[in-house]
């Protein structure tokens, strides 16, 4: 059975996704929810709002959703359902798909603070008690979403900063160096001018110029040997 709702449309090519000033644009969302009246208004409320969506008719079909789609960012999941329940989805998505964010609301009829504490401690981000409002409904999505954004736009930033640290380059430890020529020797063995050896181990870059003691000790006493020959 497809889990993909009748006359649902694929989005174009960079939908689905978030902006990175954490405006929202259409995204990709689940719903697991056994109950078919109540699965088909989530879906109509969420098209009509400009997502894609993906529905599943009981835990086992959205875990398999969740696991070969990987740009879900959000998922409506209901607690009791057949195969997996809600709460076990919960935690197979905060064990096995950590390095994902996807934000987990909990739908459910169980309105009483021991089981809104039991679905937020089994890591759900927010948690819509049946018969749902619409407003409220909406309302609570566009806080997901806006975290979902925030969440994605953050792990850029962080991939960015490491692939950028990976290509910086430093010295450190004891460089072997000769006493008399000052080549370092590197990795593998060979004796090589500082400047080469800090060119390849650093982002430095050389300009060579003359210092006075050398200027002193050697063009000058060439400029002079150069005066007297003439």
């Amino acid at each position: 059975m497809s889990v993909y709702p009748a006359g649902a449309k694929a989005v174009r090519k960079g939908e689905g996704q978030f902006m990175t000033d954490s405006k929202l644009t259409r995204v990709k969302v689940l719903i697991a929810e056994d109950e078919p009246l109540s699965r088909r208004v989530l879906a109509q409320n969420l098209k009509t709002w400009g997502h894609e969506v993906l529905v599943a008719a009981n835990g086992n079909e959205a875990w398999d959703i969740l696991t070969n789609e990987p740009d879900v960012h959000l998922a409506i999941l209901d607690w009791m359902m057949p195969g997996r329940d809600g709460i076990e989805l919960l935690h197979l998505v905060r064990e096995q798909l950590a390095d994902r964010f996807i934000y987990l609301i909990l739908l459910t009829a169980r309105a009483s603070k021991d089981d809104v504490v039991e679905g937020l401690m089994a890591q759900a981000d927010d948690y819509i008690t049946k018969p749902f409002n619409q407003a409220e409904l909406k309302a609570r999505l566009q806080v997901g979403l806006r975290v979902a954004g925030l969440q994605r736009a953050l792990a850029e930033r962080v991939q960015e900063l490491e692939e950028a640290l990976a290509k910086v380059k430093t010295l450190q430890g004891l460089l072997p160096i000769c006493s008399y020529c000052k080549r370092i020797r590197n990795d593998q063995n060979y004796w090589q001018q500082v400047e080469t050896y800090i060119a390849d181990h650093s982002n430095a870059a050389f300009t060579h110029g003359i210092c006075p003691s050398c200027y002193a000790d050697h063009v000058q006493t060439e400029l002079d040997g150069l005066g007297k020959a003439g």
